[in-house]
């Protein structure tokens, strides 16, 4: 029998170790120039290459402990950032965290790095010193002094509140100003229509046009015609406004508690 030969057939097998020969070397080499990730190092999230995880900063290819005093939580180390931050309830002093002294009546603000009076008390240098409230008067929100103003028909005189004489033939007006009254337009009956706010337990009154006439004491939030506790969850404290909570740093709110991001 006379062999056929399949000339094409060989050539192309040929061509096939060829190529086979001019690319592997070039994958094994690449293969080789990958690097593990250092320890302590991470994937970056965007963009090529790793970082440095929390708590760590990157030295000479490596991820190297950050030094942080105590009463810190780490943060970016990344761009010459220091890489930590003093706790909630402290404040720096010369490279080191100090606890900030709370006094009686007072609380910690929502940021932690304060600290603020209770309603009904203002700051006096380093205490939480009780407002006087007179007679007919009321507690204010203002920050300025004395803390207090007069109730409707009434007007301070020093520090009592004095009752406004209202002439015949003339009317209250809800303001602080001026001499607290306006003559009747005519003699037409009066009927002012006032109704007596309900204040819940654990609430106070205020004044405004909008709303149903209270608000809730720090540590309480409303609910309906009541004032219930707001309950803590782990690693939260209250907020700027007292009524809710939010998470200590460095945790995140999800739902109804607090998580350490990842």
């Amino acid at each position: 029998m006379t062999r056929v030969l399949r000339p094409q057939s060989n050539i192309g097998e040929l061509l096939i170790l060829l190529i086979a020969l001019i690319f592997l070397p070039q994958i094994s080499m690449a293969e080789s120039t990958i690097k593990p990730l250092p320890q302590n190092a991470q994937l970056k999230r965007f963009g090529s290459g790793w970082e440095c995880k929390l708590g760590y900063r990157e030295e000479s290819g490596v991820c190297a402990t950050v030094e942080r005093p105590a009463n810190t939580y780490p943060t970016s180390a990344a761009h010459g950032q220091r890489g930590w931050d003093c706790s909630r309830g402290f404040q720096e002093n010369d490279n080191t965290c100090i606890q900030i002294f709370v006094p009686k009546n007072g609380y910690l603000t929502a940021n932690g790095n304060r600290w603020d009076c209770d309603r009904g008390y203002r700051k006096s240098g380093k205490i939480c010193a009780l407002i006087t409230v007179p007679e007919n008067g009321h507690l204010t929100s203002a920050l300025l002094d004395p803390g207090w103003e007069c109730h409707l028909a009434h007007r301070a005189s020093g520090n009592q509140c004095i009752a406004v004489k209202i002439p015949k033939n003339a009317h209250i007006l809800e303001t602080k100003n001026g001499a607290g009254w306006k003559c009747n337009y005519g003699y037409k009956a009066s009927n002012d229509g006032y109704v007596t706010i309900v204040v819940p337990k654990y609430g106070y009154i205020v004044h405004a046009s909008y709303g149903n006439g209270w608000k809730c004491e720090r540590g309480y939030r409303s609910n309906k015609k009541a004032c219930i506790a707001v309950k803590l969850p782990k690693s939260a404290h209250l907020d700027y406004s007292g009524n809710d909570w939010e998470c200590d740093r460095p945790y995140k709110k999800r739902s109804y508690k607090c998580t350490l991001p990842n």
